[in-house]
């Protein structure tokens, strides 16, 4: 039972973190109707970002959160605005060709990162990186002794600190509510007087601010090395296509399960199977939930 509620529990924190990444493609996937297959690559670049800080400033990476979000919301602004917009209003027999762009920009942004920083692992040693908190320090009778990674906490925290921040921001302010009316629906969107194109270029530049965050939050936990955009783009996608295109709410849910079910995966059938698990999770959303997990709270919205 202990070792099930361990398992379960670095799940969940896991899963905060991977919604956090899933977030970030939900917005940009539910605005612009493209994935962004660049996203993981953009969360290595919050890494370098976040690495950086620390190698040569000392700036712990939680606090580089401030630095890398509003670099990387920035360059995600210049990427759609010059790169993936003028794509989008050219006619191509690919109508599927924006997607194919951010492949490549991926692809650029892997090789420029080996270029100037090689292929090296690297690492941000800070002193709390193996430090763990247990319950028994807090509760004396305490049935069962659990123990947490102290980044791995500060890292779901943070995380859904901004998750509840984006939340706020996409509820409340004008902003996020013509970002929303983008998503639902264009055209009467465009009829409500919406800036479409404004929305289009904050969006993809606060996707790539989310998964900047993303990375600086990851950096004290993973190795970093200029080729691992790949794997999280793939995690970003799962989540995605298992919280239902472009919801938001799906995505938190999509993170969490896809982090529960990677540590139980790991913990009871081994390390290596946790991709197995991942791809497996894909493919039964796909056939069993085609709309994601957004189509079963929809149907709990009307059932009630």
């Amino acid at each position: 039972m202990e070792s099930f509620l361990q398992t379960l529990i670095a799940g969940l924190l896991l899963g905060g973190l991977y919604a956090l990444i899933g977030i970030g493609m939900t917005l940009i996937m539910g605005v612009m109707k493209i994935i962004n297959l660049a996203h993981g690559e953009l969360m290595m670049v919050g890494m370098y970002i976040a690495f950086w800080m620390f190698t040569l400033f000392g700036i712990d990476p939680y606090l580089s959160v401030f630095i890398a979000s509003p670099i990387l919301f920035f360059l995600g602004i210049f990427i759609q605005k010059f790169l993936i917009n003028p794509v989008l209003k050219v006619d191509s027999i690919l109508p599927e060709n924006q997607v194919i762009l951010t492949v490549g920009i991926g692809m650029v942004l892997a090789n420029l990162a080996t270029i100037f920083f090689k292929s090296d692992y690297r690492a941000t040693p800070v002193s709390y990186a193996t430090s763990a908190w247990y319950l028994s320090d807090y509760w004396e009778n305490a049935p069962i002794d659990l123990s947490l990674s102290v980044p791995w906490t500060v890292s779901f925290v943070i995380a859904v600190a901004i998750t509840i921040a984006l939340w706020f921001f996409l509820s409340k302010t004008d902003s996020g509510k013509s970002i929303r009316a983008t998503a639902q629906d264009l055209d009467s969107a465009l009829l409500m007087g919406v800036n479409v194109k404004l929305m289009r270029v904050v969006t993809f530049g606060l996707g790539s601010a989310l998964v900047g965050a993303a990375g600086c939050l990851f950096i004290p936990i993973y190795y970093l090395f200029p080729s691992m955009g790949g794997q999280f783009t793939l995690i970003a996608f799962v989540i995605t296509i298992l919280g239902g295109l472009g919801s938001t709410n799906g995505a938190i849910f999509g993170g969490l399960i896809l982090g529960i079910f990677e540590s139980m995966t790991a913990t009871y059938v081994g390390m290596g199977w946790a991709p197995v698990g991942r791809f497996l999770i894909f493919v039964a959303a796909l056939i069993f939930l085609p709309g994601g997990m957004a189509s079963l709270l929809k149907k709990k919205r009307i059932g009630k």
